[in-house]
C-alpha cells in the first residue's frame, strides 16, 4: 500500500493509488525523450536550477520538515536539517559540477588526448523512508547536473516526500520529464529494470532488496550503485576526551531516531575505560525523552512502521535469549505510535546470529576490547562495512585504525556523516559504488577516452 501513516499516532491520513501500466509507460517514454534534448543543456541552465531547488528548500524547510515528520516520524529539528542539508547539495554541484565534469588532458604520446564525461540517460532511484529527501536529492543534484534524467521510485510510506521533490525540482526550472516521481509498487521494479530505456539504476535500502536489483540489472548489463546497511562500529581508547566521546555516542546511536545506515550500532570500548563508559553511557540513554517528534525537547520520536518496531523488539530479544544483557529498555512504549525505549545491550556473545544483524532503532551493543588490536578485529567482524567512529587522540593508534578497518569511512574523533564534497559508500554487504563529491556525479556518466593522432 502506497500510504501516509503517521508513525507517531498510527493513523493512515492519505492513500494514493499506485501508477498504471500505461501511467509508468508515458512517464518512462517522457524521461527518455527529455533526456536526448536535456543532455545538451548548458551547464551555467543546469546549475541555474539547482540554485533555484536550493532556494525552494530553504525557503519552504519548514513546511518540508512537517511532511517528513509526519510521514516517517523523524524528529522535526531534524526534518529542517535535512532540507537545509538538501539545498548544500544542490549548490555544492551547482558552483562545481562544471570543474568536476570538465574534460580531463592526458598526456600520451598522441598529439592530444583525453577523458570526456557525458551522461547515460533515464536513472531510476529505489530509495528508502529513513531519510526521505536527502537520500533523493543526494543522487538527484549530481546526476541531473551531469545532464541525466531521473526516475523515483521512493519507498511507499513516504509518498508525498516523493511528490514533493518532484515538485521543487519542476518550480526550480528543470524541464518536464528530467525528474519524475513513480508511485509503484516494489514488484513494478523489476520491469523498469529490463527497460532498456532505464540505462542505470542506484538504491539505498536494505541487502535483500539490492541482491535483488542487482541480480536484475546485471541479467541487463545496466550499472547499479547499492548504499546497502551497516553496523557501525564506534571505538573508544583510553586517550580519547572521554567526554566528548560519550557524548557523541549517544547522539551516533539516536540519530534519526537510531533509523540510519551509518549510525553508530556497536561500540568498543578499551577495557582501561570500559565500566566508566558503560555507566555514563546507559544513564545518558536512560534520560533521552522519547514522544512527539513535533515538540523541541523530544530526543527520539517513533520508528517508522509497526514492522520495524516489532522486528527490532525481536532483535533484543534474542539478543537476550543468547547471553547478553540488558543494562536498560528493551520495550515497546504502549499506547499510540510506533515507539520504542532507548536501549543498551552488553557482552552479545560473537557466536550469536543477532551478532552480525543490523539494529534499526535505539538499540545500542556494547563491548569491551583490550587493546587496539582487538578492537580492530571487533570492527571488522562484520558482513557490514559501510562507516566508523574511532575516538583517540593518539597518532600512531588513529594510523592504525584509518588503515585497518574495513569500510567506505573512518571518521577520527568525529561522528559519521554524509557530506557532499566526500565520496559516500561502503564494502563488503554494505554495497559498491559511490554517492556525492567527484565520484558521485562520475558514477552515471560515460567515462569516454578521446585520442588525436
Amino acid at each position: 500500500m502506497i500510504a501516509t501513516i503517521n508513525p507517531a499516532t498510527g493513523e493512515t491520513l492519505q492513500i494514493f493509488p499506485a501508477l498504471s501500466a500505461a501511467a509508468i509507460e508515458e512517464k518512462l517514454q517522457l524521461a527518455w525523450t527529455t533526456f536526448h534534448s536535456f543532455r545538451h543543456t548548458p551547464f551555467a541552465e543546469r546549475a541555474s536550477c539547482l540554485q533555484k531547488a536550493a532556494q525552494i528548500l530553504e525557503t519552504e524547510k519548514r513546511e518540508l520538515a512537517t511532511l517528513m515528520t509526519t510521514e516517517m516520524g523523524k524528529t522535526f529539528a531534524s526534518a529542517v536539517a535535512e532540507a537545509e542539508k538538501c539545498a548544500w547539495c544542490c549548490r555544492y554541484y551547482a558552483e562545481n559540477g562544471e570543474r568536476l565534469l570538465a574534460d580531463e588532458q592526458i598526456q600520451t604520446t598522441a598529439s592530444r588526448s583525453y577523458v570526456r564525461y557525458q551522461p547515460l540517460g533515464p536513472v531510476l532511484a529505489v530509495m528508502p523512508w529513513n531519510f526521505p529527501l536527502w537520500q533523493v536529492f543526494r543522487f538527484a543534484a549530481p546526476a541531473l547536473a551531469a545532464g541525466n534524467t531521473g526516475l523515483l521510485k521512493h519507498a511507499s510510506n513516504v509518498p508525498q516526500c516523493a511528490l514533493a521533490i518532484e515538485d521543487i525540482l519542476h518550480r526550480a526550472g528543470f524541464p518536464t520529464g528530467a525528474f519524475q516521481t513513480l508511485l509503484i509498487e516494489a514488484s513494478a521494479v523489476e520491469a523498469l529494470l529490463n527497460d532498456d530505456r532505464v540505462v542505470a539504476v542506484t538504491l539505498t535500502g536494505s541487502e535483500p532488496a539490492g541482491r535483488s536489483v542487482a541480480r536484475t540489472s546485471g541479467g541487463q548489463i545496466k550499472k547499479t550503485v547499492l548504499e546497502l546497511g551497516g553496523s557501525d562500529p564506534f571505538i573508544v581508547m583510553p586517550s580519547a576526551d572521554f567526554e566528548a566521546a560519550v557524548t557523541n555516542a549517544v547522539k551516533a546511536r539516536v540519530i534519526n531516531n537510531g533509523q540510519s545506515c551509518i549510525a553508530a550500532k556497536r561500540f568498543i570500548v578499551a577495557g582501561a575505560i570500559y565500566d566508566n563508559f558503560e555507566k555514563g553511557f546507559t544513564d545518558r540513554m536512560k534520560a533521552l525523552k522519547v514522544g512527539d517528534p513535533m515538540a523541541e525537547d523530544t530526543d527520539i520520536g517513533p520508528l517508522a512502521t509497526s514492522k520495524i518496531r516489532d522486528e527490532l523488539h525481536d532483535q533484543v530479544q534474542r539478543a537476550v535469549a543468547a547471553g547478553g544483557r540488558l543494562l536498560t529498555g528493551g520495550r515497546k512504549i504502549d499506547g499510540p505510535g510506533f515507539f520504542y525505549e532507548p536501549t543498551v545491550l552488553a557482552d552479545v556473545p560473537r557466536s550469536s546470529p543477532v551478532f552480525r544483524e543490523e539494529f534499526f532503532g535505539p538499540v545500542a551493543m556494547l563491548f569491551r576490547a583490550r587493546d587496539a588490536e582487538e578492537a580492530i578485529d571487533l570492527a571488522n567482524d562484520s558482513p557490514f562495512g559501510l562507516g566508523s567512529s574511532v575516538w583517540t587522540n593518539d597518532a600512531s593508534e588513529q594510523a592504525r585504525f584509518a588503515d585497518g578497518i574495513e569500510a567506505g569511512q573512518v571518521f577520527i574523533n568525529s561522528v559519521v556523516a554524509s557530506d557532499p564534497r566526500l565520496p559516500f559508500g561502503g564494502v563488503k554487504r554494505s554495497g559498491y559504488g559511490r554517492e556525492l563529491g567527484v565520484w558521485g556525479i562520475r558514477e552515471f556518466v560515460n567515462v569516454k577516452t578521446v585520442w588525436c593522432k
